[in-house]
């Protein structure tokens, strides 16, 4: 298969780098963390027989720079940013939308902003830890992270940022965290380029977002919210069950665990695939 078409898009305060391929409906995906539309390439193309394929880099990320660098991020700007894509690619007929993590956050946003806009969306393991019953545990974690970031630097607080995640949130007192070896904080490419502005900026955003469960609950037949099959426990699996829970739904069990994405991406590509056809 021949490579994506790239294209840019001017939205309020950024431009935006997306990536198409192939040809049918359209299926937006949004990334989560800092991989952008590199994070698809394991199974973009397997999606692209059957669907128009975009992919693209969030505001800030890889390839799309912000017009302010130092501008605040918020959920709602970046659900908007995936509605100007929409309708660039695909005006006025319902699309279908993935989201990876803080994505899957994104694409809750747009479902419950903009639901005439899509036929279905599909959510893998979106950390909305507000919807836990013990969000002010979570709440006082990422505060730990953001005081480590302040005063340590990127490299302790990413360590108790992802312990945190891998242990339901539910890391004890501000203990101090080791740094991490050098050559992890260089930044030899995107992906660790933009660990400062996403844990700095995004994470704090996203992460005290609380999702609209009357709306979605009104559009929950154009939802599927998905968790890794070797993730049980971890913090944005617990969030993406707590959701269902609301919403009277079952989570969809995907292959891996919440980088099943990148880890599995044949057998997660053929899930997603799945997903979508219902």
């Amino acid at each position: 298969m021949s490579g994506p078409t790239i294209g840019s898009l001017r939205v309020p305060g950024a431009t935006l780098h997306f990536e198409v391929r192939g040809r049918g409906p359209l299926l937006l995906l949004i990334p989560g963390g800092t991989g952008g539309a590199a994070s698809f390439d394991g199974v973009a193309d397997r999606l692209a027989t059957a669907y128009t394929v975009a992919a693209y880099d969030p505001r800030g990320i890889s390839r799309s720079p912000l017009d302010a660098p130092g501008a605040a991020q918020s959920v709602a700007e970046h659900a908007d940013d995936a509605l100007r894509l929409l309708e660039l690619l695909t005006p006025g007929e319902p699309a279908r939308v993935f989201g990876a993590s803080s994505g899957g956050i994104a694409a809750l946003q747009l479902l419950a902003a903009h639901p005439g806009r899509l036929a279905r969306v599909v959510a893998h393991e979106p950390p909305v830890v507000e919807v836990l019953s013990d969000a002010i545990e979570h709440r006082a974690f990422l505060d730990r992270v953001r005081d480590a970031l302040r005063r340590q630097g990127l490299g302790p607080a990413m360590a108790l940022f992802a312990a945190g995640l891998a242990k339901g949130g539910g890391v004890p007192g501000p203990e101090p965290v080791p740094d991490l070896p050098p050559p992890a904080l260089e930044p030899t490419d995107a992906r660790v380029a933009g660990l400062p502005y996403f844990l700095g900026r995004i994470v704090p955003a996203f992460m005290s977002y609380a999702p609209d469960i009357h709306r979605l609950k009104s559009a929950s037949d154009r939802l599927v919210l998905a968790v890794g099959q070797d993730s049980y426990g971890e913090l944005p699996h617990r969030a993406a069950t707590a959701l269902a829970e609301q919403l009277g739904a079952e989570p969809r069990i995907f292959p891996g665990g919440h980088l099943g994405l990148t880890t599995h991406p044949g057998a997660f590509g053929d899930a997603l695939r799945a997903a979508f056809q219902g």
